[in-house]
């Protein structure tokens, strides 16, 4: 495969007007103090500590006593030690709160290549084509939290269908299925969030890996590039 010129790092797309919103919703259910440890579950402390403490949140809680005193300079109520009572979840959208995703991660095609049946993909070869086929060589590796046992188990949303992410997953990309059809180079390859049908995906991650889904979505919001929408 001929590489195109993007970088290896997959994007954290992240929407702050659902962040508002979930963060709205809960300080009207009582909620008063955020979990923002984590970088904030991955999704970025300062922008997410500014954004649900406009929204009505009063306090949140961060890893160390260091990062409260800053953000404490800025105005913001934070401290080291207590019980949040704001849920995660339903503050991040994760998987099961009936919440809109804040954060989706996207890969970018770098390139694609036709394969014949037999032909096989990655390094160590642990998926071969049935039939012919065209794969897609994504952005975003197990370097990324793209965990290396999706391969040849998970999915990753393309053109607004799931197709398989195939073979043993690199330090900063991984290969596609398209499944007979075909991507245009740049295009964007959705692992998971958004609205479409990668929207819960992270809940077959957690199934798959045997990690939390607060783990995977933490390491791969600080792994990737993120970008704030409105």
């Amino acid at each position: 495969m001929s590489s195109a010129t993007n970088s290896a790092l997959p994007r954290a797309v992240l929407s702050r007007a659902a962040l508002a919103a979930a963060a709205r919703g809960a300080a009207a259910a009582g909620g008063a103090c955020a979990d923002l440890r984590r970088d904030a579950w991955g999704h970025g402390l300062t922008e997410v500590a500014h954004t649900v403490t406009r929204s009505g949140i009063r306090q949140i809680l961060v890893d160390d006593e260091e990062t409260a005193l800053s953000l404490r300079e800025a105005g913001i109520d934070a401290v080291a030690s207590g019980a949040p009572d704001v849920d995660p979840s339903m503050l991040f959208g994760l998987p099961g709160a009936g919440k809109v995703p804040v954060m989706r991660l996207v890969g970018t095609v770098m390139s694609t290549k036709r394969l014949r049946p037999g032909d096989a993909v990655s390094y160590g070869y642990t998926h071969r084509a049935v039939s012919d086929t065209t794969v897609a060589l994504v952005t975003g590796g197990y370097a990324q939290g793209i965990v290396r046992a999706l391969g040849n188990h998970a999915r990753a949303e393309v053109d607004g269908v799931l197709r398989p992410i195939i073979g043993r997953v690199a330090m900063d990309v991984c290969v596609v299925d398209l499944e007979g059809v075909d991507a245009a180079e740049g295009a964007e390859v959705t692992y998971f969030g958004g609205t479409g049908p990668a929207r819960e995906t992270l809940a077959d991650w957690a199934r798959i890996t045997g990690l939390t889904v607060g783990e995977l979505v933490a390491v791969a919001g600080m792994s990737s590039r993120r970008e704030w929408r409105a």
